[in-house]
């Protein structure tokens, strides 16, 4: 098709697998994150566009000299912000595998064999959850899509269309902004979507969210959806189920359970009880590109009853009426939002095959402890103290020695963090809670050591000093 020789296309897989081995082998001696200097973003801008092109070697040298050395590296065994994405090397295979054959997984038709392996992938997940075996699901790009798609079948599902206007959903204030998104998208407006405050603990108030929708139907609203989060991104908490669900059975809402990272608990055999109650969800969304170790982009949103979906979502196009799918064969462009999707299951599902599902266990396990571990090198450390304790691999901390100001902690947490950044050992950044300026790290890389962790505390503590003198003098 191209102009590119076999020997040329050899020669550059060979470079390519080369580059990454050296790449994954060296990680620990990177720096986590990596900022692009001005000369560099100008250097990219001025590549432009040539006619003739330009050959491939040097292209490919390019990428990864110039763009691949500039990004904060999510699999970096010490970068700790956000919920890092430390993708195991299996799954860089799935993905070169599944990108070189290119299937289509919209249709059983164009890919009978990547569809069941994703019918297979959801069936194993669904009884993770605990779901019955009317449970189905598919994957999708992110928790964004998923969010999106659960919360269109809950509405399809609890609403009638000329209900439409006046359905409420619920939220708490620790709840990901991609569900708030999701909603608007969907044209629910501001008033429509319900803020539930939260426990001191930051997990959704029963209470108050019981009240808010009495308070709804007594003003003629159609309450259709609560959103649970189990393991929030700010602290890793998880929202009380069994209440939840409780509320939800009780006034006919459905129950979204936004599981992105947390969720994947449920494979672990010593931890898996933290989410009893998950079960009773409607719906759950589950990032494989965070706590499953699969490279971007790999999730999934589960249906307690896969019937939803296709009720949702099934249509039947005069050009696609050959690919009806029959039994138990799923045309999976009915079950979402896409037509044409890539095979994203066969990533997760080359990972498991290999690893086994009890290694897969150590490696979230080895998250969670290991939060406790970085609690507990804190807690020896004087002039710092825990804000949340380590709940689901996250731990939220800060410098605050007590002669300090509540605005001088702040400034000072804030500078701890830039110094940080700046020196790219370890990616560590901050987030407010209880109206303070944090320190907050999400311990997921199966590979960060208990040195890893005393190593960035030690800095941490060394950028606190220095922070401290240059903001008080």
């Amino acid at each position: 098709m191209e102009s590119i020789t076999k020997e040329e296309l050899y020669r550059s897989v060979q470079t390519i697998a080369k580059t990454y081995i050296d790449f994954y082998d060296t990680l620990r001696e990177k720096k986590a994150v990596t900022i692009a200097s001005d000369d560099v973003i100008q250097k990219l801008r001025n590549i432009g566009f040539s006619k003739e092109g330009r050959e491939l070697d040097q292209v490919i040298h390019e990428m990864i000299e110039t763009i691949y050395a500039n990004q904060a590296i999510m699999q970096h065994p010490r970068f700790f912000a956000f919920v890092p994405s430390p993708a195991s090397p299996l799954s860089w295979i799935g993905d070169v595998l599944t990108d070189s054959y290119n299937p289509h997984a919209g249709t059983w038709l164009e890919s009978s064999s990547a569809s069941c392996i994703e019918q297979e992938t959801i069936k194993w997940l669904c009884q993770k959850a605990g779901y019955p075996k009317t449970a189905g699901g598919l994957f999708v790009s992110g928790g964004s899509i998923a969010n999106l798609t659960a919360l269109v079948v809950a509405r399809h599902a609890k609403l009638s269309e000329d209900m439409y206007f006046n359905g409420v959903a619920y939220l708490s204030q620790q709840t990901h902004f991609s569900a708030a998104k999701a909603l608007r998208i969907m044209g629910l407006t501001t008033e429509l979507i319900r803020i539930i405050p939260c426990d001191d603990q930051l997990r959704m108030d029963t209470r108050c969210l019981e009240k808010a929708i009495l308070q709804d139907l007594e003003a003629g609203k159609k309450p259709f959806v609560v959103v649970a989060t189990a393991g929030t991104t700010n602290t890793g908490c998880i929202d009380p189920l069994h209440p939840i669900a409780d509320i939800c059975d009780r006034y006919d809402l459905w129950f979204h359970v936004d599981g992105a990272y947390g969720v994947s608990v449920l494979v672990s055999n010593e931890y898996h009880h933290l989410l009893d109650g998950i079960s009773r969800a409607d719906s759950i969304t589950w990032d494989a590109h965070k706590w499953l170790f699969q490279t971007y982009a790999c999730s999934m949103i589960l249906f307690k009853n896969s019937h939803d979906l296709a009720n949702c979502f099934s249509s039947n196009p005069e050009y696609l009426k050959d690919a009806v799918a029959e039994n138990d064969e799923v045309n999976y462009w009915e079950w979402g939002i896409e037509l044409t999707r890539p095979a994203r299951s066969l990533k997760l599902w080359l990972t498991l095959q290999t690893l086994g599902t009890d290694k897969l266990s150590e490696m979230v396990t080895h998250g969670i402890q290991y939060a406790q571990c970085l609690e507990e090198i804190i807690k020896e450390k004087p002039n710092w103290e825990i804000v949340t304790s380590a709940q689901l691999a996250i731990i939220n901390f800060r410098y605050a020695p007590k002669s300090l100001s509540e605005h001088s902690c702040d400034q000072i947490n804030e500078a701890i963090s830039h110094k940080m950044t700046e020196n790219g050992f370890a990616c560590v950044l901050t987030t407010q809670l209880k109206g303070k300026t944090v320190l907050r790290i999400c311990s997921i890389h199966p590979e960060t050591t208990e040195k890893d962790l005393k190593e960035t505390v030690e800095l941490l503590n060394k950028y606190a000093i220095e922070a401290s003198e240059e903001i008080l003098s």
